[in-house]
């Protein structure tokens, strides 16, 4: 099955070429190639959800580096960082806000019956296929805890 976030993904480097825009190029061909290292070298076709999931992971891994840039005042580099993740945010399914999530983790607990924070795998269980690439791990697990009374 073909993937036409990847489609999307290969259009947009051929753009940034025809726009010599070296920045995005490069940007963008990193992404692809993390993505043909996933699914292609392994002998798979990508999907929507393999790009999904390395695009998460490609962000994550920006976002890291931007808060460590940050702290040793390499806002130059930063930056360099925030325009790729925004850049990589279009290969991504439409975020959770907060809301969403305790929405979300709300049902979960009411379907497992969950009573406290020794329950926080059983909700956590039921709730991460619903936002996989989705939210922030971070955040959701932030979220359970706290409607877990944590």
């Amino acid at each position: 099955m073909a993937s036409p976030l990847l489609d999307t993904l290969m259009a947009d480097v051929k753009t940034a070429m025809k726009s010599h825009d070296q920045e995005a190029l490069t940007a963008l061909r990193t992404l692809h190639a993390q993505i043909k290292d996933a699914t292609v070298n392994v002998g798979k076709d990508a999907t929507d959800g393999d790009v999904a999931t390395i695009v998460a992971k490609a962000i994550k891994q920006r976002l890291d580096s931007v808060e460590q840039f940050r702290a040793a005042n390499r806002n130059d580099l930063a930056d360099k960082e925030q325009r790729e993740i925004a850049l990589f945010r279009k290969y991504q399914p439409q975020q959770l806000d907060q809301a969403a999530v305790e929405e979300l983790v709300r049902k979960a607990i009411a379907e497992t019956g969950a009573a406290g924070k020794k329950d926080l795998g059983k909700v956590m269980q039921v709730l991460m296929p619903q936002v996989k690439g989705r939210a922030d791990g971070k955040m959701v697990n932030q979220v359970v805890m706290t409607l877990l009374g944590g």
